[in-house]
């Protein structure tokens, strides 16, 4: 509590200098101005709401952007339905991932600013439940906020450096605290796992992440056409280099055979005009190539790699390595089979480099002479090196199937519909809900009675689990009986229907109509659930009670609650600050807590829908459709229980989906729906029939 009074304290203090240097980077670099609102946490609106329980995964720059691509998708392998949303802090960092992560990552936006109002509005935003952060980031507020909402948090190929481990080491005070909050920390290597230890986090060696890296495909066809034009018989890349590395990379090129291409591609866009005037005439910039020449400035983004792919003969130099930065990623080129140069300084990738060193996989060079003299040695025989780079690299795949395996979900608590103040006012509803259970004394039924409920405001999917449960249940012999209030019905007397009878919706609301047509059970309709189920006692050995863990007035035997699968406490809080009937101290009345999945039965075929639905939780509906590969081209929403009118229809584009609940509330002349069937697919539901089973046959009420 000290580290954050205390970092809060530092940003208070600091906020003058902060804002001047962010003012600072906005009046100076224009492509700062872009989508600044984000990095004050206002994401832009999205036509379709948010799916709560996501993955926010925070990738710095490019080297994170090109490993997240992988972990994305085996994250949605992994939690089919739950969107991923991408943070980046760079500008090159966002075009890469808008570049390679847009059709993978629900939505890509700048991180926020470290300060917790900040932070927290980007979480009430999204709503994850989980922060997996890519590498060394740590920003103390991000993560407390994120821990405080719910969510779990996760380092994935988590790194100290040579260089920066004397620093970390010294403000272990500072740096403790926070690492703590981390469920955990995947390692890159043991080295770095140990030193994340040091500091006090739950820390494991995991492999890099970047060993999982795929080379993406050939160059852009302008790109590899002006090269096939400049026909080289070989080529020197000098990547990520930094000053002065281009000067090196030059002046080594002079003194290699003629019909060399030297490529430069510089680590920052800002330095790509500096790089262009060193380079002098000769050098033809990629965003132009507007005549040959034998030099290459590469001054765009996202596509280095797929030049170490070209069928000419290749040595990559890998910078930032004779400057003392420490090094980039050699594993790019060496996927792809290349002979490998740096220079002495590779503390950035020291496990990586102590591997390759080892491997003969890679050779040191520390000056422009040296460079040369590997470069034409290399160039006339590489003696293998370029081979052992490629296995080396090869070996050491599978961090991101371990990673996954590792990243747990936890459950948010962001989703707040009122505004804070209205917190305040739980207390009332609280009382009310009390006094109501005191002061009712509830009647009991001579048959059991199984009920189903959750503790929020509908949208846990009770109905499709009662119909769930009607089907099994009625498929191993029982007569099952299903009391339901009716909701919105015309007529409020109590009434009763045979299984598979077919009644007007006007008389049974629209619930009640999903469980006639199911056919596996007697419906009972009616507010007073007791009078309701004496009507139909002597056909049924059991009772199904519809949304009946707040119905004090019938005594229940067995209380299955249900919580979401992806918004357990659906709305963070007891109404009115959330939606919540009860606060989750209540599930210690249940008998069994059961967060059953919604899966869509005979689903339509992946494509461009619109789609519609008033229901109490229309994001359930939506995930279940992408679960599907639907993509929505028009989404309306409505009341839940809504009957429908001709207008409200008006201009949605076939082919058309909704709910089976939403269907029977269609008018006449409605245009042609498409229902999607849910059904519920429950945990351990074996077990939980043979309870009520057990329950029945200690009751003694089988066919009775």
């Amino acid at each position: 509590m000290f580290i954050a009074f205390l970092y809060r304290l530092l940003l208070t203090l600091g906020s003058p200098l902060i804002i001047v240097y962010i003012a600072a980077r906005f009046l100076r670099n224009p492509s700062w101005r872009a989508h600044f609102g984000e990095r004050l946490g206002f994401l832009p609106k999205t036509k379709l709401p948010t799916i709560p329980g996501g993955i926010w995964l925070h990738a710095v720059s490019v080297g994170e952007v090109q490993s997240a691509a992988g972990l994305v998708r085996a994250l949605q392998k992994k939690f089919p339905g739950r969107p991923v949303y991408v943070s980046v802090s760079t500008v090159a960092g966002r075009k890469l991932a808008e570049e390679r992560l847009s059709g993978l990552a629900e939505r890509i936006f700048y991180a926020p600013f470290d300060f917790p109002w900040i932070v927290r509005r980007v979480l009430r935003a999204i709503r994850p439940s989980a922060l997996v952060v890519l590498e060394t980031e740590i920003w103390p507020s991000m993560w407390r906020e994120a821990k405080r909402f719910g969510c779990t948090v996760t380092v994935v190929n988590g790194r100290i450096s040579d260089r920066a481990w004397p620093k970390y080491r010294s403000a272990a005070w500072f740096f403790g605290p926070v690492l703590r909050l981390a469920d955990r920390v995947l390692a890159q290597s043991e080295s770095d796992a140990a030193r994340y230890r040091e500091l006090g986090a739950n820390a494991t060696n995991n492999g890099n992440l970047k060993y999982d890296f795929a080379l993406p495909g050939e160059p852009p066809a302008d790109l590899a056409a002006w090269i096939a034009s400049a026909a080289p018989r070989r080529i020197l890349i000098a990547a990520l280099t930094l000053d002065p590395e281009e000067s090196i990379a030059l002046k080594a090129w002079r003194a290699l055979p003629e019909g060399t291409l030297l490529i430069v591609a510089p680590r920052r866009p800002e330095r790509f005009d500096e790089v262009a005037a060193l380079l002098g005439p000769d050098c033809v910039r990629r965003s132009r190539l507007d005549r040959l020449s034998p030099i290459l400035l590469l001054d765009t983004i996202g596509e280095l790699a797929s030049l170490f792919q070209l069928p000419y003969p290749q040595v990559v130099f890998v910078g930032g390595s004779i400057n003392t930065w420490g090094g980039h990623n050699i594993l790019e080129p060496a996927f792809a089979g290349r002979a490998i140069l740096t220079g002495p300084h590779m503390q950035n990738f020291a496990e990586i480099d102590r591997d390759f060193r080892a491997a003969d996989a890679v050779r040191i060079v520390n000056d422009a002479r040296e460079l040369a003299e590997a470069a034409r040695e290399l160039f006339d025989q590489d003696g293998g090196m370029g081979e052992r780079a490629r296995a080396l690299a090869e070996s050491k795949r599978g961090a991101t199937g371990r990673a996954v395996a590792a990243i747990e979900l936890g459950s948010p608590l962001t989703h707040r519909p009122c505004a804070w103040f209205f917190e305040g006012f739980s207390w009332i509803w609280r009382a009310g809900v009390a006094l109501d259970r005191r002061f009712t004394t509830p009647k009991r039924l001579l048959k059991p009675v199984v009920s189903v409920g959750g503790l929020s405001m509908g949208g846990a999917g009770k109905t499709p689990f009662v119909l769930r449960l009607a089907e099994v249940l009625a498929a191993r012999g029982h007569r099952v009986g299903i009391l339901t209030r009716g909701y919105r019905r015309r007529d409020k007397a109590p009434i009763a229907y045979p299984p598979g009878e077919r009644a007007p919706i006007e008389l049974t609301g629209d619930e009640a109509q999903l469980f006639l047509r199911a056919g596996h059970a007697w419906v009972g309709i009616g507010a007073d659930r007791y009078l309701t189920g004496r009507l139909i006692e002597k056909h049924v050995d059991l009772y199904l009670l519809d949304d009946g863990f707040q119905h004090w007035a019938l005594h229940r035997d067995l209380d299955f609650v249900l919580l979401d699968e992806l918004d357990p406490w659906a709305g963070g809080g007891v109404f009115p600050a959330g939606l919540l009937r009860e606060g989750p101290e209540a599930l210690a009345r249940a008998t069994s807590v059961v967060r059953p999945r919604k899966i869509a039965v005979n689903p339509p075929p992946p494509g461009r829908y619109s789609a519609f639905c008033g229901i109490a939780n229309p994001v359930s509906f939506l995930r279940t459709l992408r679960e599907c590969q639907i993509e929505i081209e028009d989404w309306r929403e409505f009341p839940d229980h809504h009957r429908y009118t001709l207008e409200n229809l008006a201009g949605l584009k076939p082919p058309i989906l909704t709910t089976a609940k939403d269907f029977a509330n269609l008018p006449t002349g409605a245009p042609l729906v498409q229902v999607v069937e849910i059904k519920m697919e429950i945990p351990n539901e074996a077990s939980l029939i043979e309870s009520i089973e057990a329950h029945l046959e200690m009751a003694g009420t089988i066919g009775t």
